[in-house]
Parts: structure tokens; sequence; C-alpha cells
């Protein structure tokens, strides 16, 4: 095991804060600083935009349009999950290593390789969510109102895969300005185009629906691909690549494709199975809350209350601990690779800390104000009360989150997948056993019991560290 050197700092965790962790070379012109800060920074103007959105959605439709509306949220995830999550990931990963060499023609291909199959699967997707979107939101939404937003939200799937195997090239390249231009302009722009439309169809004495999100969702998929698009081509031109170059040929193809897909597809596998779990629990949480006493109207209110307006105020500050996770990777997988466990102790120890600081403080700031925000973001009591219940979520989540982070940098990921599906089976069980028994109050306990056990689990297998 590597051991501490004169150009290593002396180790005292009374005396450390989380920077402690970063090599002594590095600086803020380094891309790994730098990207992270850009992808801090435009992460949570991203969310302080959403958030507000999100206000003005509730306001215009009401909290049973933001149910019906949140309802079709698992299949874009789904979707995602099929065709480019894992692929994103792949060509990330492939592209960093080829540009190491300097070979960007390779890296090209990888890119083009990666796009032609995700594209392939995107159409599909396409295709199968527009013309059987009645037989979705019947039978799986178990909301027919859903089956005209998902034939909308159908057209912004391969805009998404678009961009996102864009955004993985700059990734690998640490180029992450890219990405968060893309998701900015996505932001902007999807908030823009809706406030553009409402106002044109009041003007007009139309009656504005929940549509009008989900069209505004596909305009920003449109402006992210855009400026993802724009990106990719004045690098390829920088760089003198034709588009004969990026082609690739037969062989480099076949190759390609077995790399990406070797990778791509345990990691789409992992997200379509976590995915479908958390679809499950999104359609069945209204399901249940008619299980246990309240009309479909009622329920769907309850339904986007809880996950429109209250769990986007607690999950806001996780943008912090998000921005730290993508610092911490790198650091802890090369910490791993040179069997420096010093490192990783202080990593472990350090993201406790910051987690732990971090949610007691949003879990009082809620505690105190958790009603007052509900009423005066939006207006309702409801609001106010299960984000009061969801604070104490705040330290496990925290913690779970950058640790999570160093269980994959130390090469743990299958422990990590492993501890996400207990997690949600846990929080299916209270739903399927508790909420008809005791409503939504006892989601909210599986809730932050699921949190518990995640959070633990993730403790206990870095305890060799500590």
């Amino acid at each position: 095991m590597n051991q501490k050197s004169s150009s290593t700092p002396h180790l005292s965790f009374t005396r450390q804060n989380f920077w402690d962790l970063l090599p002594a070379n590095l600086s803020w012109h380094n891309p790994l600083i730098s990207g992270t800060l850009i992808l801090t920074v435009t992460g949570l103007l991203s969310r302080f935009i959403g958030f507000f959105y999100r206000i003005f959605l509730s306001r215009m439709f009401g909290a049973e349009g933001m149910g019906i509306y949140q309802l079709t949220a698992p299949i874009l995830a789904l979707t995602f999950s099929v065709t480019v999550a894992g692929m994103q990931t792949a060509i990330s990963k492939y592209v960093a290593s080829e540009t190491a060499t300097k070979d960007y023609r390779s890296s090209a291909g990888h890119l083009a390789t990666g796009f032609i199959i995700s594209m392939a699967l995107s159409a599909l997707c396409t295709w199968g969510i527009y013309y059987y979107s009645d037989f979705i939101a019947l039978k799986f939404l178990l909301e027919p109102r859903t089956a005209p937003l998902l034939r909308i939200i159908s057209f912004s799937i391969p805009m998404a895969t678009v961009h996102s195997c864009i955004n993985g090239y700059f990734y690998g390249v640490r180029k992450s300005t890219v990405p968060a231009l893309a998701q900015l302009a996505e932001q902007v722009v999807r908030v823009g185009s809706v406030f553009l439309i409402y106002h044109i169809a009041m003007a007009r004495g139309m009656t504005p629906t929940i549509s009008f999100a989900v069209l505004g969702l596909v305009i920003g998929e449109s402006a992210a691909m855009i400026v993802s698009l724009v990106a990719i081509r004045h690098r390829f031109y920088n760089l003198s690549l034709t588009r004969e170059q990026v082609r690739p040929e037969k062989y480099q193809y076949l190759k390609s494709s077995q790399l990406l897909l070797s990778l791509a597809i345990p990691l789409s596998l992992n997200r379509v199975i976590i995915n479908i779990l958390q679809s499950v629990e999104n359609i069945f949480i209204p399901n249940k809350l008619m299980a246990y006493g309240m009309d479909n109207s009622t329920a769907l209110s309850v339904f986007g209350v809880l996950t429109g307006m209250a769990l986007p105020l607690i999950f806001f500050p996780s943008a912090i601990t998000n921005s730290i996770s993508v610092l911490l990777l790198p650091i802890v997988s090369e910490a791993d690779a040179t069997d420096n466990s010093l490192t990783i102790r202080k990593a472990i120890r350090q993201s406790i800390k910051l987690g732990a600081a971090l949610g007691v403080f949003c879990t009082g700031f809620f505690l105190l104000f958790g009603r007052t925000l509900g009423m005066w973001f939006y207006n309702n009591s409801l609001a106010g009360s299960f984000i009061i219940t969801l604070s104490f979520l705040c330290p496990f989540m925290y913690i779970a989150s950058t640790l999570s982070s160093i269980l994959h940098g130390i090469g743990k990921t299958g422990a990590n997948f492993v501890y996400s599906i207990i997690s949600l089976s846990v929080r299916l069980a209270f739903i399927f056993v508790a909420v008809p028994l005791w409503g939504i109050q006892g989601y909210l306990w599986g809730l932050l019991f699921s949190q518990f056990i995640q959070t633990g689990l993730c403790m206990w297998a870095v305890r060799e560290y500590y």
C-alpha cells in the first residue's frame, strides 16, 4: 500500500475540510475542478428555474393536473434507460481513453457508433409509445387521461437521445461546459415556451391544460439538441475531422459496437430494473390511495402535491451533494487504483461530515419553515405538512448520495445497485401494505425507513475504511 510521502499533507481528521482531498497540483483551471464548478452552478440554476416553474404549473393546473403530469415521468425515465443511459456512460469512458492517445478519429467513431445504436432504439420507443399510448395509459399508468400526454412526449425521445450521446462525448473529453449549457438551454426554453403558450392561449380565450407543460418539454429537448449539435460540429471542425472520418468503417463499427455494448448493456439493465421499480412505485401510489378510501381526483391531487411540490423542494439542496459526488468519484477511483486507503478514509469521513451537517441544517430549516414554504410557494397547506415530515430525509439522503459515489469509485457498483433495489423494495412494501391502511402517511414512513436502510447499508459497505 502506498504510504504518505513528503508531498502528502499531514492527515489530521479534526482539522480537515473537503478540499484537502484534492491533489496539490490541482487548480481551478484543472478540468476536474472547473468542470465540477460549472456543473454545480448550472445544476443549482436549473433547479432554481425548475422549482419556480413547478410553482407556476401547480397554480395554473392544480394539484390534480400535477398528479397526471407526474404519472408520465416513469415512461420518460424508462425510455431513457433503454435508449441511451448506458450508452452515454460507455461513450464517455471510451472517448476518454482514446483522446488520451490523441486518436480523435477513433473517438469520433465511438460517438457515431453509439449514436446509431441509441437512435435506432429511440425510434422504436417513439413508435411504440405513440401508437400504444392508450394501452400504456390504461393498463400501465392506470390513468386514461395520460394518453394524449404520452403521444406528445414520444417526440422528445429522439431529441433527448441526440444530446445525451453528445453529452457523453464531451464528458469523456472533460469539457463539461457543453452538457451544462445544453441543460440550461433545455430548462430556460422549456419554461419560456410554456409561459408563452399559456399567455397566447389565455389571450385567445382557450382553456389551458397540462398538455402545455408536456409540449414545453419537447421544445426544451429540441433546444438542448440544437446546442449539442452546434457544439459537436464546432468540435469536429476544430479537429479537422471530415464527415467521412467521423463515419465509422465496417470493421471499426463492429469493434466499437462490441466495446460500447459490453459496458452499456449491463448499465442499462441496472437502470431499467431500478426504473421499473420506481415506475411501479409512482403508478401505485394513487391506486393504493383509492384503496384507502379516496376518489380518483383526490388521490391524484395528493400524489401531485407530494411528487410535484414537496419532494422537489426537499431535493433542491442535493445539487450540492451531487456535485461533490462528481468530484469524489475520480479522486476515490485513483486512490483505489493505487491502494491509497488513507485518501479513501478521508473521503468517507469528510463526505459523512458534510452530508450530516448539510442534512441537519436542512432538516431544521424545513421543520421551522415547511408549513410557511408550502403556503408561500404553492398556496397549499398539505404541501407544507409533507415538507415537515420529509425534512427528516435530508441527513440520510445527503450521506447516502456521497457514499454511493465512493462505492462506485472503489469498485462496489454491484453492492450499490443491490442497496438501491432493497430501498425501493421497502418503499413498495409500504405502498402495498401501509398506504391502504394509513393513507399517504404510510408512504411517507416508507420513504424515511427506506432511506435510513440505504444509508446504513452504504456506511456498512465502507466500514473497513474507518
